[in-house]
């Protein structure tokens, strides 16, 4: 008995320790899934701010291109490549020569084509004389009539006196006729000369102008073979060679201007919901990272989805269809200085963020005009000295003392 008795004294304090500890655990317990509720609200809290003031005002895409103006140059006469001045990856400025071609039967063409404005500008001054001479004519046979007509009316009286003899006064009728005669074949005559050159000045008339325009398209074609640059920007896609024997409109080479670039973003269809025109963009391109970011804004979205515009499109109307998420093309305007110090290459990557907070703009561009997307003036320098060089001739023709009020055509 007092073995069994001093063994319920020790039972006791582990019977107090084992309902401390179970007192302690729900405690325990409540706190953690408190603190864990708590950061759960939190995350939900954060996530909620986060979507409604930054995720829900904006739409991105990494799907995103940068593209630019691809001119191609082409030769614009057929010839023999004899000269190449520009290679991949050198700039060149608009008006620059890149490719000459052989020259020589441009160069004949051109001489025959001066002779022949030389000549008919000679041939307008000769016409002129003409018609000078034949005016002096007319004046010189209206003179004689005159004289006629005043002996016959100074002798008709005399007849009546039997003063004069009648086969006199017939002669001097038939010397009126003649002199009318004349006059009227001489008017005709100048009628005649007047008519190729009257109503213009020698540098006007159809003749000239017909050899002028024959001579100016004989320069301006000695000149394309001069293949010039139609805007500045960098060389690429050289295929032309030494010795080539091209043809118009064969392609030669590539000029990108890097200046005037844009931003082809395809966002998904679902995400265009809120994409207006005008909204402000950020462009982070992979060349570059997260260092640099261009500001943007979009400036027209697509009229169709890529699929569409592709060599073989999507035939959806079949028994197969899979549904696929379309993406539109949104075209995003960069900043030309952001683009000086930081250049960009056509067809590099980059992520685009489009801030879509203010969504009341158009989704379709206005139609109003609108300034030419690019235009060059180089043609328009070459047809001024076309025509500069076609007046140097007329003028060279031209006598001293002729008519040289104009030289260019009105």
């Amino acid at each position: 008995m007092s073995a069994t008795e001093s063994d319920k004294p020790q039972s006791k304090p582990a019977d107090d320790n084992d309902s401390g500890l179970a007192a302690k655990n729900p405690a325990k317990r409540r706190k953690t899934l408190l603190i864990m509720l708590v950061v759960f609200v939190l995350i939900g809290v954060i996530w909620i701010l986060l979507w409604t003031l930054v995720f829900s005002r904006r739409e991105t895409t990494d799907n995103a291109y940068v593209n630019g103006n691809q001119v191609a140059i082409s030769a614009q006469v057929p010839g023999t490549v004899v000269a190449i001045l520009a290679d991949d990856t050198q700039h060149v400025e608009a008006g620059q020569i890149l490719v000459k071609l052989d020259s020589t039967d441009a160069d004949v063409r051109l001489s025959q084509t001066r002779s022949a404005l030389a000549q008919a500008v000679r041939q307008v001054r000769q016409q002129t004389d003409s018609a000078s001479s034949s005016d002096a004519m007319v004046a010189a046979r209206q003179v004689d009539l005159t004289k006629a007509e005043a002996d016959l009316k100074r002798r008709l009286p005399l007849i009546a006196e039997q003063a004069e003899a009648p086969e006199n006064i017939q002669h001097l009728r038939d010397t009126v006729d003649q002199a009318r005669a004349a006059l009227t074949s001489a008017q005709a005559q100048a009628s005649a000369e007047h008519a190729s050159i009257e109503g213009t000045d020698i540098a006007n008339n159809p003749a000239v102008l017909q050899a002028r325009a024959n001579f100016r398209a004989a320069w301006v074609a000695a000149q394309r073979n001069a293949i010039y640059a139609p805007v500045s920007g960098y060389v690429a896609q050289r295929s032309v060679q030494l010795g080539n024997s091209v043809q118009a409109g064969q392609q030669l080479m590539t000029v990108l201007p890097l200046h005037d670039l844009w931003i082809d973003a395809n966002f998904k269809e679902s995400q265009l919901r809120h994409i207006r025109i005008g909204q402000p963009v950020k462009v982070e391109a992979d060349i570059y990272g997260g260092s640099v970011k261009y500001q943007g804004k979009v400036i027209g979205l697509g009229a169709g989805t890529g699929s569409v515009f592709s060599l073989l499109p999507a035939q959806n109307a079949t028994g197969n269809w899979i549904k696929v998420v379309q993406r539109v093309p949104v075209r995003v305007a960069l900043d030309n200085q952001e683009l000086d110090k930081h250049p960009l290459r056509v067809g590099l990557s980059s992520d685009v963020t489009v801030d879509i907070t203010d969504d009341r703009g158009a989704v379709l561009a206005p139609q109003t005009e609108h300034p030419p997307v690019a235009e060059t003036t180089v043609y328009d320098q070459m047809a001024s000295k076309a025509d500069a060089e076609a007046d140097q001739v007329i003028r060279a023709n031209l006598s001293s003392s002729g008519n040289t009020r104009s030289t260019r055509p009105n």
